[in-house]
């Protein structure tokens, strides 16, 4: 599977950048992707969860506050956004400190739902998100991917095998 980052110029800013993937050939990232399959039912979630990305990307950088860190393995930085704490609505994500974050899919985790292997939809965006950290890792370590001066962009081969 083809992946490729792409940067998205309207939720960054000068605190931290945002990125998603676009897998294979796709016209959209995954970030698209989940706000298209949620829009109609979601829609005052998925402003608070832009909303709040992109005050990480202008005022604050991606802080804890807004997360709900290790829901990867461990190390790898895949956590989970959302609007307000104990809501339905979740998207996964890579953090990469405080200035980089990767935003990939995600769903509606019920009541129900224990835990994410629970969810079909929620499993398979969580071990998306993981397979394309580890790749990310593997890319950095390689150096085929490196972080800017600043610290605020991904810089090199932002395309990638997973």
């Amino acid at each position: 599977m083809k992946c490729r980052l792409k940067k998205i110029g309207n939720l960054s800013g000068n605190k931290a950048s945002v990125y998603s993937v676009i897998i294979n050939e796709s016209d959209d990232t995954l970030l698209e992707v989940f706000l298209k399959e949620n829009a109609d039912l979601h829609l005052k979630e998925l402003s608070n969860i832009l909303l709040r990305v992109k005050t990480m990307g202008n005022k604050t950088g991606i802080i804890d506050d807004f997360l709900k860190i290790h829901e990867g393995k461990f190390g790898d930085g895949v956590c989970a956004l959302y609007d307000v704490p104990n809501s339905k609505l979740r998207v996964y994500c890579i953090r990469y400190g405080a200035q980089i974050i990767i935003i990939g899919g995600g769903g509606i985790k019920t009541k129900q739902t224990r835990a994410l292997q629970d969810s079909p939809k929620l499993k398979e965006e969580n071990y998306l998100m993981r397979r394309i950290s580890a790749a990310i890792t593997q890319n950095i370590i390689d150096k085929n991917i490196r972080y800017s001066d600043n610290g605020l962009e991904f810089e090199g081969d932002l395309e990638f095998n997973i």
